[in-house]
């Protein structure tokens, strides 16, 4: 049985593992009436979230498909009533044509490309034919997205269809970059959201969803330990923040094609090259953009860029990471090196 790789992410500093150990708690107190007291209400909170729990899987999980791309095995999200799925660029592939399973049956459904836009790894799929019963998912305002908010992460890890765990919120706006091998697109993503859930191979393309029963992102990374081998990293998943997933599926419904990608652009083709001790020293541009941000800036093929702003330029990774933290239009200034000399030139961002 072929199994979807997982996409991972580098890191590159070391995971630091803290444990916390749990003390006894208590009120100085012996007292029969106070224990009766504090028993009673742990299991009723306990039973409340259960049922929160209960009620979101059951509001939400047939909103989220199992996706068959080429013998590997991803997820989506049922966008809307027509059929449309929105999933992540790598679960599609190079694929034209996909089988899709639902939550409520085991039947496989056809589906066919509407388009991939593998710079912010979303895609949009459409079933061939669609089913009566088919309910698309709710998505959340990510702006209202908050650290320690409880959230379900659904999909299809291992081929494991129509499977939950749970965690919490970590962090937002991390910029994250995927690696190209073992299928990754290499997109440098901002703006998203770190959970605790689980992500495992398969999950990638389903819903992380917030305990009112709203999609908030699309789990896409699982980062990895390079201390531990390139092992996962446990409890650190990244996932796509539902306001972007919403603004690249709703341009590709549309016109077919993502019109206005808010993805800020130099217009260089580059390639990281190294110093005399074979350390990553810069961006070295390989080629420019004809009536791009950097040919009106006076950058030119052979220049080495060395600062984006006030950020250290070392590598393609970090020059992409540095251009994700900025808008099209934004000002900014680029330091770079040519015949030996160092320059600086204000330039204003084009759109990718």
């Amino acid at each position: 049985m072929d199994i979807a790789r997982s996409r991972v992410l580098r890191l590159l500093v070391p995971v630091v593992v803290l444990a916390f150990v749990s003390g006894c708690s208590g009120s100085g107190s012996s007292g029969e009436p106070e224990k009766t007291t504090e028993q009673a209400v742990v299991p009723m909170a306990a039973g409340d979230l259960q049922s929160a729990y209960q009620k979101v899987i059951k509001d939400v999980l047939p909103s989220v498909v199992q996706i068959q791309a080429d013998g590997d095995l991803g997820s989506g999200i049922v966008y809307d009533d027509q059929g449309r799925i929105v999933t992540n660029a790598h679960v599609v592939g190079d694929s034209k044509a996909f089988k899709v399973t639902t939550a409520n049956s085991e039947d496989a459904l056809t589906a066919t490309l509407v388009y991939s836009y593998p710079d912010q790894d979303l895609a949009v799929i459409k079933l061939d034919k669609v089913p009566g019963g088919l309910k698309a998912a709710a998505f959340a305002d990510s702006s209202k997205v908050a650290v320690g908010q409880i959230v379900l992460a659904m999909g299809s890890p291992l081929g494991l269809s129509s499977s939950v765990t749970q965690g919490i919120v970590s962090a937002t706006g991390r910029t994250v970059s995927e690696g190209r091998s073992g299928g990754g697109t290499g997109a440098t993503i901002a703006n998203m959201v770190q959970t605790s859930a689980a992500i495992n191979p398969g999950n990638s393309g389903g819903a992380l969803v917030n305990l009112d029963g709203q999609v908030i992102g699309i789990p896409t990374l699982a980062a990895t330990d390079p201390g531990l081998g390139n092992s996962a990293a446990p409890g650190i998943g990244f996932a796509i923040p539902a306001s972007m997933v919403k603004t690249i599926a709703d341009q590709i419904i549309k016109s077919g094609k993502v019109t206005d990608s808010g993805r800020a652009a130099l217009g260089i083709t580059g390639r990281t090259v190294v110093d005399n001790g074979y350390q990553a020293a810069g961006v070295a541009v390989v080629a420019v953009k004809s009536g791009g941000a950097a040919e009106k800036a006076g950058i030119e093929a052979g220049d080495v860029i060395i600062m984006l702003g006030d950020t250290d330029i070392t590598t393609i990774t970090s020059l992409a990471e540095a251009l994700a933290e900025q808008k099209p239009g934004d000002r900014t200034s680029v330091t770079f090196t040519r015949n030996g000399s160092r320059k600086k030139v204000d330039v204003t961002l084009g759109e990718q």
